[in-house]
């Protein structure tokens, strides 16, 4: 039997990934990888790659959540295939699913379409409610965060949108938006 490594994620810098930790370490994981970044896609999540490209032939990932994992069906099925590929297995805590089984592998397909099924209609209903308050009047979206101004103003000046969103302390694609939005 290979080694069980665990990997817990959170969305935001100032969620807590404590809990998820400790739940892995009961759970027998020797090592633990953890990172704070979205799971809306498998980009720039860096701790997960390291696990997918080290684990090896026998070796077991474990999660508490599937949605720790993967937000996306075809993100977690992916992430599965590679996986599998390797001859390393998923366990999943909560759900109590194990890819070593042929159940198990069975419920994680089933689940996953569920979840990202889950996830559009809670989008659905929050644009709904969102059309509805614009409609009324009650909304009227967040305020800006970035100077649009002191973008275009950088731009201009000749520096990059990297440049600007490290000086700016925004995501680049922010400031790419934001250049195309006023045609800079």
């Amino acid at each position: 039997m290979g080694n069980v490594y665990g990997y817990a994620r959170v969305s935001t810098q100032d969620q807590d990934l404590s809990l998820q930790e400790s739940e892995l370490r009961e759970a027998g994981c020797t090592i633990v990888k953890s990172e704070k970044i979205t799971g809306t896609t498998t980009e720039g999540r860096e701790a997960l790659k390291t696990l997918l490209e080290f684990m090896g032939d026998g070796d077991t990932l474990v999660v508490t959540r599937m949605d720790r994992l993967a937000r996306s069906a075809v993100d977690l099925l992916n992430i599965v295939e590679q996986m599998k590929s390797k001859g390393v297995s998923l366990r999943i805590l909560k759900q109590n699913i194990n890819t070593s089984t042929s159940e198990g592998k069975l419920f994680l397909t089933m689940l996953a379409g569920f979840a990202e099924f889950e996830t559009e209609l809670r989008r659905e209903r929050q644009l709904e409610g969102i059309a509805r308050a614009k409609e009324e009047g009650k909304y009227k979206g967040r305020a800006p965060t970035v100077d649009r101004s002191k973008v275009e103003e950088l731009l201009k000046s000749g520096k990059n949108k990297s440049e600007v969103s490290r000086e700016m302390g925004c995501n680049v694609r922010t400031i790419r938006r934001i250049a195309q939005e006023l045609g800079v």
